[in-house]
């Protein structure tokens, strides 16, 4: 599985890599090529770490890094960044603080598990960047209430704002209601939270202490679910101490976290009218056959000449077939 991964990455190139890995149907199929599961979370966690390994080594010579991974290994990703910015002696590593990759990495993050509340809670995190800057994300994450997962999809040369439409795509089997705080629709409310933000931390405790008593509409229940005042002042404190620019500024304050930019959306809805948006953006989605053996049990022997027949052609234009090469392109241009 790492050896057809490493050939089909040689063959597409690093950065083409970045925008299909950033398309979920394109991902979803490469995974499915990989021979992993048809249609489970095991295929993200399991498609990404045989891509990493695979190209592990590679690194100088095909220009694509990858970072992160499951669990503990998601939270190393900024050291990641920096050790191969440094080692490879990339741009980011010379003069640029904050480090934009390891901004981007940590942005992302925090826009799916902050600024996004959808039920999903962050488990894994891959970033892959080019020694051109170039980066796309790669993160899932579960909801322990229906035990089904969500994935989400970012490219950075898309990206204009980190909080204002930002992804290439979100997809899960399950949708349902989101209090989305990066949707168009919500400018509105980003703004708003914001402004709050600026206002001592007593003052806002005490306009939430008052909102609790009060009898709700369902969109107000919805966002008060939850929330303790008496636990955000800690919360609100280091939001005032930073004194925010603007909503990513906001969320990107180190604890600040879903509960306090909850209360900060209800507190905007209830003063400024600011209503924000809670439509879900996921989308429903979905060889070599599967290792759960589905739709059909890996063929190993054809699994086993497809990575002959790609490092095959891989050799063959380095050495000169070009037009192999260039063929490959084409089809892969017509495809897409």
């Amino acid at each position: 599985m790492k050896q057809l991964a490493r050939e089909i990455a040689f063959i597409i190139g690093p950065e083409e890599l970045l925008r299909k890995l950033s398309d979920p149907v394109w991902f979803q199929a490469f995974g499915c090529v990989l021979g992993f599961d048809w249609h489970s979370s095991g295929l993200t966690t399991t498609a990404l770490g045989a891509l990493k390994e695979g190209l592990k080594g590679t690194e100088r010579e095909l220009g694509l890094f990858i970072g992160g991974g499951k669990g503990a290994a998601s939270r190393k990703t900024p050291q990641e960044i920096e050790s191969f910015c440094q080692n490879f002696h990339l741009p980011s590593s010379r003069s640029l603080v904050p480090n934009p990759l390891i901004y981007a990495s940590k942005m992302t993050a925090k826009v799916d598990n902050t600024a996004l509340q959808d039920g999903y809670q962050l488990y894994h995190h891959v970033f892959l960047f080019t020694k051109t800057g170039r980066w796309a994300v790669v993160q899932q994450g579960m909801n322990d209430k229906n035990r089904y997962a969500r994935r989400y999809h970012w490219l950075g040369e898309t990206v204009s704002s980190f909080v204002n439409e930002p992804h290439q795509g979100i997809v899960s089997d399950k949708t349902g209601e989101a209090l989305n705080l990066v949707a168009a629709d919500s400018e509105a409310t980003r703004n708003a939270s914001t402004t709050l933000s600026h206002e001592k931390p007593e003052k806002l405790l005490a306009e939430l202490n008052k909102v609790k008593s009060l009898k709700l509409s369902k969109i107000h229940e919805v966002l008060i679910e939850g929330v303790n005042p008496e636990r955000l002042y800690a919360s609100f404190v280091k939001s005032y101490e930073r004194n925010p620019k603007n909503f990513a500024e906001l969320i990107y304050t180190a604890g600040v976290g879903p509960k306090a930019i909850r209360a900060l959306a209800l507190l905007s809805d209830l003063i400024f009218k600011a209503t924000p948006s809670f439509k879900d953006p996921a989308k429903y989605s979905f060889a070599h056959g599967g290792k759960d053996g589905h739709p059909f049990p890996v063929d190993k022997s054809t699994y086993l000449t497809s990575i002959v027949v790609l490092h095959d052609a891989l050799n063959k234009a380095k050495i000169g077939h070009y037009d192999k090469m260039r063929a490959f392109k084409r089809l892969n241009s017509f495809i897409g």
